[in-house]
């Protein structure tokens, strides 16, 4: 076994994917580039992504067909999410396979519809703050808050989203097979969207409306999973404080108790930077001595190195910190 050899648990974000099927074909082509040069290096590739501007773009075709189509039946929001997972997850497959071939690579490449279990009593069920859908203007939410009773909030500067609840996962009901999956040595595509959310009651488990955010889905399953490292990938390089300020500063590593600080502050904003960075928290706290990574998906090679992003810890690098000699025997501990 390589000693460098890793499991890695990488999660796209939804937005950077595009908001068409045009759209996103290109940019999963650039995604599946990259993401096949960290397996290329030998290391084992899981990946999460999100689904906020697809769930939210097939609901809304769904619900306009049914309101002005007698033929077309109203489709609940979690089959739409479970659409989104297939459709996402089909661009993704076609886009890795062909990427790992070109580097003589001959992993199957796989998509799991991926039900997430979450509590009905969640408080997120009264505080909706998850976005979906494209950024629209001022005029057009309030217009559609009117007509449909959605709930809409500006979005760190660039429009206006819709928003429903987002619920913290609390079990991935699929995870034998993934966990299956990885050790027949294909690379899976999970938790899409942050998965399907599901509540269980006495007649089983069903869907329910909500988006869980799929940077704490991603780290729930890289936890789960025993990986060695989460990288979340989004649309900028590196985590920032005083972001978009005159003395806005990059930070290159972040300890547990400095983001604590930085979050009690109100530095990472609420719709963008900050699950990210408390879903880093949650597998670090989970998995000590493991790191996670904020990064862009251009920086992500770089960033694995060392060379680039924001990596969050438990404690400070010590001067002899080599980024993937870390914890080298871990891979071996396997998955089960």
């Amino acid at each position: 076994m390589n000693k460098m050899k890793k499991r890695i648990v990488v999660a796209l974000g939804g937005n950077a994917l595009g908001s068409t099927p045009g759209e996103q074909i290109t940019h999963v082509r650039a995604a599946a580039k990259i993401i096949a040069d960290l397996a290329s290096e030998g290391h084992e590739i899981i990946i999460g992504h999100g689904n906020g501007p697809q769930v939210g773009i097939i609901n809304s075709a769904m619900d306009y067909a049914a309101a002005n189509g007698p033929c077309t039946p109203y489709m609940p929001f979690p089959e739409c999410g479970a659409m989104s997972q297939g459709f996402i997850g089909y661009h993704l497959q076609q886009a890795l396979q062909q990427s790992l071939l070109k580097r003589n690579l001959g992993k199957a490449v796989v998509s799991v519809v991926t039900q997430v279990l979450v509590d009905k009593n969640d408080p997120a069920f009264e505080n909706p703050t998850k976005p979906i859908g494209n950024f629209c203007t001022y005029e057009e939410a309030v217009k559609l808050e009117k007509e449909k009773g959605f709930v809409f909030v500006e979005d760190a500067g660039r429009g206006y989203r819709r928003v429903v609840p987002s619920p913290a996962p609390q079990r991935i009901v699929e995870l034998g097979a993934i966990r299956k999956m990885i050790q027949s040595g294909l690379l899976v595509i999970a938790v899409g969207g942050g998965g399907i959310p599901v509540v269980e009651d006495d007649q089983g488990i069903h869907g329910i409306d909500a988006v869980i955010d799929k940077d704490r889905s991603s780290s729930k399953l890289a936890q789960e999973l025993k990986a060695d490292m989460l990288i979340i990938l989004t649309a900028v390089d590196q985590v920032y404080i005083n972001y978009s300020q005159p003395d806005q500063r990059a930070l290159s590593e972040l300890t547990l108790k400095e983001a604590d600080a930085y979050i009690k502050s109100g530095q990472f904003a609420k719709g963008s930077m900050l699950p990210k960075v408390e879903a880093c928290m949650e597998f670090v706290r989970a998995l000590p001595g493991r790191s996670a990574i904020i990064t862009s998906l251009e920086k992500a090679a770089q960033a694995l190195h060392g060379e680039a992003g924001t990596r969050i810890r438990s404690e400070p690098a010590p001067s002899s910190y080599v980024p993937l000699d870390m914890d080298s025997e871990s891979y071996e501990a396997d998955i089960n």
